[in-house]
């Protein structure tokens, strides 16, 4: 028989005798969630609030949207103010999410049929591939504003900042740098002008936590040198604490990958580390969904549930707790070798969100299909980043040119020293 709604499907004997982490999670209350949809373009249309039209685009280096029509601007809602997603993190409990960070339906269709409210015709919009389409018999613009189960619409979305003018003279200052090992294949073919500006998904999460950890401080009290051998070795002597550290913290807006190919950092195959070099994003800028933000960008969709990145979480969390320490051990000049820690996850809370970059992609030919190097510009601050293919014999060259000139002053020193 099943156990009654709200009741744990164990009996509280069976519980008891669970480790606390099962236990813990069993007795979770099932995952709130926050409901971020903008109810008012569910019909795809995003009308100038000044004249209707819709040819709506984003204002390029700010959050504003502008009518192409009327040239009429406005701002678009910042998502916290929306719905209060930086408010009570100290007192989150349980899971909770937004709506569109909701588990994907693995069965959902990536097209979408709108009404067009213009002319009344069938507008198909494939979510795979773009979020906006324009009807073909009265040219109204439609957007995908309404929150799928396949991951293609997030809570928010934080509007490029910088333009690709900007980003292209960033790039190319990039490699300019790098150009006297960089591979000729490549410098031939760099194309700075190719760049791409893509949404990328991420979540964002704020998250309450506490915990504990264990393990042995030295303090010394000593040093020697003692002649071992033909050598002189140094020693150390110590006093040995038994140290243990407890932390309660909060996390406001830690990001996360949720694509499974950005999140894969095979060095072997790909330089998308480069990726996680141009953070921080000013995600508390971020505002509610809006289809005419992507218009002239390129997005990738979400692939990952909440379930799929709370391990990362965690490992992220248990990092914070530890520089939460640091300062507490200071005293232990010889430093603390940490045996055991424990994470406690109180509370949580998921919001979807696409975060602007800059991309620019080049295949270096080798075995296995080669290496993919990206250059990576943030589009809010211009933070940039990326791996260059290089020439090996050159970085061997050099490596012998700097040493042998190394060793020579070394002999210089000690001949006139003598």
């Amino acid at each position: 028989m099943p156990p009654a709604p709200g009741q744990p499907p164990l009996s509280a004997e069976d519980l008891g005798r669970l480790p606390e982490p099962v236990r813990d999670e069993l007795l979770a209350p099932d995952p709130a969630v926050i409901d971020t949809a903008s109810k008012e373009l569910r019909d795809g249309v995003n009308r100038c609030p000044k004249c209707g039209s819709t040819e709506v685009r984003h204002r390029t280096g700010s959050d504003r949207l502008v009518c192409l029509y009327c040239r009429h601007e406005w701002a678009a809602t910042r998502v916290e103010e929306a719905f209060g997603l930086g408010e009570g993190i100290a007192e989150l409990r349980g899971t909770q999410m937004a709506s569109g960070a909701r588990d994907i339906d693995a069965d959902a269709e990536a097209l979408r049929s709108y009404k067009c409210a213009g002319c009344g015709a069938e507008v198909v919009i494939n979510t795979a591939t773009a979020m906006t389409a324009r009807c073909h018999w009265c040219r109204h613009v439609l957007g995908v504003n309404e929150q799928i189960d396949n991951g293609a619409v997030p809570d928010a979305v934080l509007p490029f900042h910088i333009t690709k003018d900007d980003a292209v003279a960033r790039i190319r200052q990039f490699v300019n740098k790098r150009r006297l090992f960089a591979l000729k294949a490549f410098k031939d073919e760099f194309t700075p002008e190719n760049v791409v500006g893509v949404y990328l998904p991420y979540m964002v999460v704020d998250a309450r936590g506490s915990a504990d950890a264990a393990g042995a401080g030295e303090i010394q009290t000593r040093r020697y040198t003692r002649k071992v051998g033909k050598s002189n070795q140094t020693f150390y002597d110590a006093d040995v604490w038994r140290v243990q550290r407890h932390v309660d913290f909060t996390v406001d807006d830690l990001t996360l990958e949720s694509s499974a190919e950005r999140g894969n950092l095979d060095t072997r195959r790909n330089t998308h580390n480069v990726i996680n070099t141009i953070l921080p994003f000013d995600t508390k800028n971020a505002v509610k969904w809006n289809a005419s933000y992507l218009v002239g960008y390129t997005s990738e969709k979400r692939d990952r549930d909440v379930a799929h990145l709370m391990p990362r979480l965690q490992d992220q969390m248990l990092s914070i707790a530890r520089a939460q320490m640091e300062p507490s051990v200071a005293r232990y000049n010889r430093g603390v070798r940490w045996e055991q820690e424990r994470l406690n996850l109180q509370g949580t809370r998921w919001v979807a969100m696409y975060l602007p970059v800059w991309l620019y992609a080049y295949q270096e030919p080798g075995k296995g299909g080669g290496l993919l190097h990206y250059i990576a510009v943030n589009g809010r601050t211009g933070e940039t980043m990326g791996s260059v293919p290089v020439q090996q014999w050159k970085l061997l060259l050099a490596a012998l040119s700097i040493g042998t000139v190394v060793e020579a002053l070394a002999l210089w020193f000690i001949a006139n020293a003598g």
